[in-house]
């Protein structure tokens, strides 16, 4: 009989390195002057008009600028936060040049490093178990492990994660004109299979295991392609829904994460042509009334908005890793993504903001979403962590005892502790 909730251990009771299972998704891919890579995605023209709904505390920064991933490395560990995900996009690419920079930051502030495969090739499907053993050769052996993670599961054992994002995809896809059309990077469950049964190969005599998990919410066919569980990148997927996918992934005895955010606040693309089925995305957590971002109160509003989002994702996500009954817990697995710490063109980003009253007149004209607390999502997040980190004993508070108000806009050092 699974031991009743009263009686199971704590998290950091069960997990000795309880802070590298919670990840932030991190971007490397910013450039700095002249051309200020993705910092000018959509057609946006920096330093001033940036590809973000927010402007950063950092403003546009390069990526591998080393006084910028110090002040990242310092807010991800004060946050209470053990390991970042790398979006990666494949050998060679300024992704991949940037990995043994964040690394060395990141080492040296005893943060972890592991990697999310992104779509970085249409054949991706016949080359990733390459890629994986490429990622734990360069970034993990020749650096004597220093700083790539080995997740540890309940029982002490310990192995490499990836997780690949738009792995288990249809065949096709219809538009809003009805015309259907192949999606070019489709991979067949059988040949994921190939290469998730490579992978665990090359790697048997380094690890006692590796964990791989797909973006899907298609139990039969995530395992048909071999990946231990499931992970989800989605934003617009509420909280409230967590607990339904976890039984499912459970039934099909897969691991699954579920990731905190604050919901997502995408740019607009200016330049969609006439007639395409574009549509601005919406904003999360949903709302009835439209925000009026040209108001400082509506602004004040969002901030709350995500604040809630976040506290709800995270304890959602725990509630649902901690229940004996699911597979997470009978497996000694728990894995928490942030989504995320700097993807600033979809408005998720944990990374501080400027405070409103630091934006300039010219960044005020642009319309920037920027609350008066540029700090709340990470001030909160923290609030959140810190006693699930500590509370070695039981008498510590749960992630349910940290209570989010309602009222007006609250700073994250304001939120009262509860039991």
């Amino acid at each position: 009989m699974a031991p009743s909730p009263a009686t199971l251990p704590t998290l950091a009771q069960r997990f000795s390195d309880l802070r590298r299972h919670f990840i932030f998704d991190f971007y490397p891919w910013y450039g700095g002057p002249p051309d200020y890579l993705h910092w000018d995605y959509l057609d946006r023209r920096p330093p001033l008009d940036l590809s973000s709904n927010y402007v950063p505390r950092l403003g546009p920064y390069d990526s591998r600028a080393r006084a910028v991933l110090e002040q990242q490395a310092r807010w991800i560990a004060d946050s209470g936060v053990g390991a970042i995900a790398l979006s990666w996009w494949g050998i060679g690419h300024y992704t991949d040049a940037a990995v043994h920079d964040v690394m060395d930051v990141m080492a040296h502030h005893d943060i972890k490093v592991t990697f999310c495969l992104e779509p970085y090739r249409d054949d991706r499907g016949k080359v990733f178990a390459k890629d994986v053993r490429y990622l734990v050769r360069e970034y993990g052996e020749k650096r004597g492990f220093d700083a790539m993670l080995l997740l540890r599961s309940a029982d002490g054992r310990e192995g490499p994660l990836f997780k690949g994002f738009a792995c288990i995809l249809p065949t096709d896809s219809t538009d809003c004109h009805g015309q259907t059309s192949p999606i070019s990077n489709y991979t067949t469950d059988g040949q994921w299979r190939s290469q998730t049964d490579e992978v665990r190969e090359a790697l048997r005599g380094q690890f006692d295991h590796v964990t791989l998990l797909a973006d899907s919410l298609h139990w039969t066919r995530t395992l048909a392609a071999g990946f231990d569980g499931i992970t989800a990148f989605d934003n617009y997927i509420g909280p409230d829904r967590y607990a339904g996918y976890a039984a499912g992934a459970s039934a099909n005895d897969l691991v699954f994460s579920f990731n905190v955010n604050p919901g997502f606040d995408m740019i607009v693309d200016r330049e969609a042509p006439p007639g395409s089925c574009y549509a601005p995305p919406a904003f999360a957590p949903p709302t009835e009334a439209a925000i009026d971002w040209s108001r400082s109160e509506e602004r004040e509003r969002a901030a709350r908005l995500s604040q809630m989002r976040i506290a709800s994702a995270f304890q959602a996500t725990l509630a649902v890793q901690s229940d004996p009954a699911l597979s997470n817990a009978r497996r000694g697995f728990f894995l928490v993504y942030i989504n995320s710490f700097n993807e600033w063109h979809e408005g998720h980003a944990f990374e501080p903001m400027k405070d409103f009253g630091q934006l300039t007149a010219e960044e005020r004209v642009l319309g920037y979403h920027n609350p008066s607390d540029g700090s709340y999502r990470l001030d909160t997040l923290g609030a959140l962590l810190r006693p699930v980190l500590a509370d070695r004993t039981g008498a510590g508070a749960e992630a349910a005892g940290v209570t989010i108000p309602t009222g007006g806009h609250t700073r994250a050092r304001d939120i009262p502790q509860t039991r």
